[in-house]
């Protein structure tokens, strides 16, 4: 199995995504953000059935780097509980892997 992870996060706009995307960058937490098209989210909250278009991005990091990024996310995430999950990835091009882990601290 790989040391490579993709943290798969929603956010309430592209603005958010990109401004949390760009922080965990700088932060040195993820190697690449893939900020995707917006999606429309159905969800039970408070007892009600909403809708809502969220827009979702993937966060390319290391298994070790995954909890800290995701806390990152969470902090800095404008939603009350965002969703915010780890994604393993069994395997991957080396190279690529060594890219990612080159700019994790």
């Amino acid at each position: 199995m790989s040391d490579i992870a993709t943290v798969y996060a929603v956010f309430g706009s592209r603005d958010e995504a990109e401004r949390i995307g760009e922080a965990m960058i700088e932060q040195r937490l993820a190697a690449c953000v893939n900020i995707l098209g917006p999606a429309q989210s159905i969800y039970r909250w408070d007892g009600k059935i909403e809708r809502a278009e969220e827009v979702p991005a993937l966060f390319k990091t290391t298994r070790d780097a995954a909890n800290q990024l995701i806390a990152a996310i969470a902090e800095a995430h404008s939603y009350d509980l965002p969703a915010i999950c780890l994604w393993p990835i069994d395997r991957t091009l080396a190279p690529y892997a060594d890219w990612i882990n080159s700019e994790i601290d």
